[in-house]
């Protein structure tokens, strides 16, 4: 039990590690250049809206856990092998998944103006600042859930008992419920505060009024740039957290189903919990590697920035395997019988090759199809010179066409990983997809902060050399936050599986009698949840749409009526109009004076506010759903009704996830194309152009699609699953 003691305590060390990483990058970034007064008090309002929406929701999500911990300690108290510590692990989990958003938020608003400040010397200067701000996030998020997990472990094994390790698991899937539910609130939430703001700057500032993105006379620009944090940071961060630990979670519990078995005996190193302890040992050992891995993201002056940042994932990948292979031929017995099926350690690490080369892949293809100068891309620039409507039909098309590979991806990836581990090979194939996420992550948090530093050179008026990189940053970003996504929702579809193993694992360790073997899909009952849980997917979207509609019509008449009522900006627009076409240098005195007027008149915190207290409101409904549905049909229909629930919820979420994802990244990459300037049958189209307008129509409806419907029905997939797993002993 020696080793087994040492690798207990190790595991959280790992955890602290990464913390440790994020503590001394976080510092880095705050001794970079900030730049002039006027970009620091940008920088200053985009961080202060920040803060404000976060303490806002924080204080409405401290409602919900407090509520749900006292549920959980309660049915805890009455169910045998559980506990009131049930509690516990939900609250710990809710904290750190908090607690990850804060932290890359936090850094992400000071790391914005700092890549602006960069790129006035160098590109290669704006992405070391804008990525080493995204690798606090990365690294934040895996240490917190290592160091969350590993704790918990160790303080039940002592406190109940090794030989109790049903109970110890039960008990720990509550760590995972938390950390699902904080990022539902905060994916939805975060996705509703970003698209009210970005549609309504979009359509009013640039269609209406006819000036660039992110212009300082515009109201909304501030509460956009807030926007991409709370929605693209914090909200992408819980996201990628609770997949992470529910991966984790859910492997382990069918790691416990192999105790006493021929070479898990208890009398081995590990005292039989090999299995178990697995997937901890390799998510720390991804620390690691995630690690290696930033410290080969480099760029010269004139290359290319997404071969620096796939360069850094590839290392990191290929080290892991390394490892993997050394860990689990370590950790695991060479063959054993398990369920009719000879699992073999070596079968277990192609299951963990099969995960981490699914996210690989679909990574891959999801910039094929998003990514800018792309042919999918730039099948809808083409069609945007007919209008609006065929950009949009472009678009959807895009869309639909991209869910095909992906989705016979992770097909592949399901069938091959339990031919060579069975359930627990499908757990441990999610385990190796999500393994690299701290390097992963990072790579997608350098999205919203390289976007934040364009808007705050535009809002600067710094020279146009300066916006040029950082928009070669900010479409690279575009592109790793739509790999990004595409890897979340890849790796929701492994984790909702291993998760809904685990719940018939659970249930049938606490019932016995009643062994449930399989899910008869021909009952009635099954297929009626079966379309229930395919539906569910189309109506939390719809919710969330229907938020970001609402809350867009008010930015949209907020906007309006600033440009309407405030004199100053009334006279900037028409100075700008009289001037369409000529530099500042060239406008007449009197001209430049009205726009020097106009300068900071524009009231960015009534903004900031409406789309405050619309994302706040609007994130309770689909939250709950998620939540009460589940146990509603748990406890009311029965084990198989709720298996029928989870197979349709996630079938049909993961295909309308990558679909709305998708369709939103190529819209806004086909956008940015012709804000470059592109030639189409000989004629040059650029900003204002007509098939520009057509773009930002169909950017503005792909802007909720991709960041707030798609992104947030992973998490509903993964919840929905969760809460299955966690009230598996109650039903």
């Amino acid at each position: 039990m020696n080793i087994f003691n040492t690798i207990i305590y190790l595991i959280p060390v790992a955890g602290v590690v990464a913390l440790a990483y994020t503590y001394f990058k976080s510092k880095w970034v705050t001794k970079q250049e900030v730049g002039t007064e006027k970009m620091a008090r940008i920088a200053k309002n985009i961080s202060d809206g920040a803060m404000a929406f976060l303490k806002a929701e924080y204080r409405v999500l401290t409602i919900f856990v407090i509520f749900v911990a006292i549920l959980l300690g309660i049915q805890g108290s009455l169910q045998v092998n559980s506990s009131p510590l049930m509690a516990l692990s939900f609250i710990v989990g809710a904290f750190c998944s908090g607690l990850a958003g804060f932290i890359g938020m936090r850094v992400a608003t000071k790391a914005n103006v700092r890549t602006t400040q960069a790129a006035r010397t160098s590109l290669a200067e704006g992405l070391n600042v804008a990525f080493n701000g995204g690798s606090v996030m990365g690294l934040g998020v895996v240490g917190l859930g290592v160091l969350g997990i590993g704790l918990l472990f160790m303080f039940y094994s002592s406190f109940f008992g090794i030989e109790n390790i049903q109970q110890i698991l039960t008990v720990i899937t509550s760590f995972s419920f938390g950390a699902s539910s904080i990022a539902l609130f905060a994916r939805v939430g975060g996705g509703i505060y970003t698209k009210a703001a970005d549609v309504g700057a979009d359509l009013v500032g640039k269609v209406e009024a006819g000036i660039p993105e992110d212009h300082p006379l515009n109201p909304a620009t501030i509460a956009d740039n807030v926007g991409d944090n709370v929605g693209d940071v914090a909200g992408m961060g819980a996201d990628l957290f609770e997949s992470y630990v529910g991966s984790i979670i859910g492997t382990m519990v069918l790691g416990a189903a192999f105790l006493g078995l021929s070479g898990f005996e208890s009398s081995n190193q590990f005292g039989g919990l090999n299995a178990v302890l697995l997937p901890l040992v390799l998510a720390g050992v991804g620390i690691l590697t995630s690690i290696l891995g930033t410290f080969f993201v480099k760029v010269k002056e004139g290359g290319n920035p997404q071969k620096a940042l796939n360069t850094g994932e590839f290392v990191s990948a290929g080290v892991m395997l390394i490892a993997s292979f050394l860990l689990i031929n370590w950790m695991l017995p060479e063959s054993w019988e398990f369920a009719g099926q000879t699992i073999t350690a070596m079968g277990v690490f192609w299951a963990t090759i099969l995960g981490l080369a699914a996210g690989l892949l679909i990574g891959l293809i999801t910039e094929y199809y998003t990514g800018t100068g792309t042919k999918p891309v730039w099948s809808i620039v083409n069609q945007s010179v007919t209008g609006s409507a065929t950009n949009i039909i472009a678009g959807v098309g895009v869309g639909m066409i991209s869910t095909a590979i992906p989705i016979i991806i992770i097909a592949v990836a399901i069938i091959g990983s339990y031919h060579f581990a069975g359930l627990y090979g499908i757990a441990i194939a999610a385990v190796g997809m999500l393994s690299n996420t701290g390097i992963q992550l990072a790579v997608d948090a350098y999205g919203p902060i390289s976007d934040n530093a364009g808007g705050i050179a535009e809002m600067s008026d710094l020279p146009p050399e300066v916006r040029e990189r950082t928009d070669k940053l900010d479409a690279v970003g575009n592109t790793t936050a739509a790999i990004g996504k595409g890897f979340a929702i890849g790796s929701a579809a492994l984790t909702a599986l291993a998760l809904f193993a685990a719940f018939i694992t659970s249930y049938n360790v606490a019932n016995p009698e009643s062994i449930l073997t399989g899910i008869d899909i021909t009952a009635p009952k099954v297929m009626a949840a079966l379309f229930v849980g395919a539906m569910l997917p189309y109506l939390f979207s719809a919710l969330s749409m229907q938020a970001v509609g609402r809350a867009a019509m008010s930015m949209i008449e907020e906007v309006r009526r600033q440009f309407r009522d405030i004199p100053e900006l009334t006279a900037a627009l028409a100075a700008m109009t009289r001037n369409e076409g000529k530099q500042m240098s060239e406008w007449t005195k009197s001209d430049r004076d009205i726009f020097d007027a106009a300068d900071g008149k524009a009231e960015f915190a009534k903004c900031v506010e409406i789309s405050t207290t619309a994302s706040i409101r609007e994130m309770v409904a689909p939250g709950l759903l998620a939540v009460i549905v589940p146990v509603l049909f748990g406890f009311l229909g029965g084990p198989e009704m709720l298996g029928g629930l989870l197979a349709g919820v996630t079938a049909s979420g993961v295909l309308l996830a990558l679909f709305q994802s998708n369709a939103g990244g190529a819209w806004d990459n086909a956008k940015k194309m012709i804000e470059e300037g592109v030639e189409i049958n000989g004629v040059h189209y650029g900003k204002g152009s007509d098939p520009h307008k057509a773009a930002v129509v169909g950017d503005t409806v792909g802007d909720p699609f991709k960041d707030t419907s798609g992104p947030s029905l992973n998490i509903l997939i993964k919840l929905m699953a969760v809460v299955a797993l966690v009230i598996a002993t109650m039903i």
